[in-house]
């Protein structure tokens, strides 16, 4: 389903009142169309192009994927792998773009670039459905498992105002170069899934974060290791039921890319996109608070591609 469609179909349903001027403040990232060539960028959003093509445009903008990843250097790609469905549903981040990672990762001449996440379904078959491990391995990625205790190690969190430690997957720790890839949607208990909140397929004790102020933790947790790049998937996008949705008719194709090494900055950006002001959602608010980011994204420079 096309956003007009969706649109369409969501006035019938009379399921979102106001919902033009919604889904319309996400032009506010776009209103600048004037490229000043500061190159690299703070943030760069692409819109209008496949997965691949706007996350190579992206990543140009951004300083090339040298820029992150060295010779022989170990990388973790975490895309949201959360849940047994399809690509179409728009749960998990789109296997086009995560392949493209990967590809552009060993181009830059990575030693290894694994992926995993900790699934709310059952792994193999998130995997599976997904299609992320069939083409992870097509790309030459090490795809492991994160659904067992065995695997996390605890850290602690020092500036954690509710989340004072963690058990982190065994990857992250090991890695030379974190990646995090999330998918841009609705989520009923967080409001939206997007950078930040991607961080809780890392952990393994992550019902505590649901049971003690989650957006909270979440900021608390986004002061301990931030990835070194964030490239948020909203090509589809779950604009209700989520995180798991229901059917193709909870998603609009928006054809959005958001890149950045600020994760607050990206969330900021995807929440416009999405039709939500960033103070809307806790979490960002929070950790712009505790200076994880900036969520002021006229202090931004932002590169605007239209494909």
């Amino acid at each position: 389903m096309d956003r007009r469609e969706f649109l369409k179909k969501s006035f019938r349903a009379g399921l979102f009142a106001g919902a033009a001027l919604t889904f319309g403040r996400y032009g506010e990232l776009f209103a600048n169309t004037a490229q000043n060539n500061n190159i690299p960028y703070d943030l760069v959003a692409v819109r209008n192009g496949e997965p691949a093509q706007m996350y190579e445009r992206a990543i140009n903008a951004m300083g090339g994927i040298t820029k992150y990843v060295k010779k022989g250097q170990r990388v973790i790609v975490k895309p949201n792998i959360g849940w047994d469905v399809i690509p179409e549903l728009a749960a998990n981040t789109n296997p086009e773009l995560v392949k493209a990672i990967i590809k552009s990762c060993y181009e830059a001449g990575a030693g290894s670039v694994y992926v995993f996440d900790n699934t709310c379904d059952d792994w193999n078959k998130c995997y599976d459905n997904s299609k992320i491990e069939r083409v992870a391995k097509e790309a030459g990625a090490k795809v492991v498992s994160g659904a067992s205790e065995r695997y996390y190690q605890d850290i602690n969190i020092p500036q954690g105002k509710r989340l004072k430690s963690a058990r982190v997957h065994e990857q992250i720790m090991e890695a030379d170069v974190f990646i995090n890839v999330p998918i841009l949607k609705n989520h009923g208990s967080a409001k939206l899934t997007i950078a930040m909140k991607n961080l809780m397929g890392i952990v393994w004790d992550r019902s505590y974060w649901h049971r003690n102020d989650l957006h909270q933790c979440i900021a608390d947790f986004s002061t301990w290791r931030q990835p070194d790049l964030n490239i948020i998937d909203a090509y589809r996008v779950m604009m209700k039921n989520g995180p798991r949705g229901r059917s193709e008719a909870d998603v609009a194709k928006m054809k959005f890319l958001v890149m950045s090494d600020d994760m607050v900055a990206a969330d900021a950006a995807a929440s416009k996109i999405f039709g939500m002001q960033p103070e809307a959602v806790p979490y960002i608010q929070h950790a712009h608070n505790m200076q994880v980011g900036n969520m002021n994204l006229k202090q931004q420079e932002i590169g605007r591609i239209k494909m």
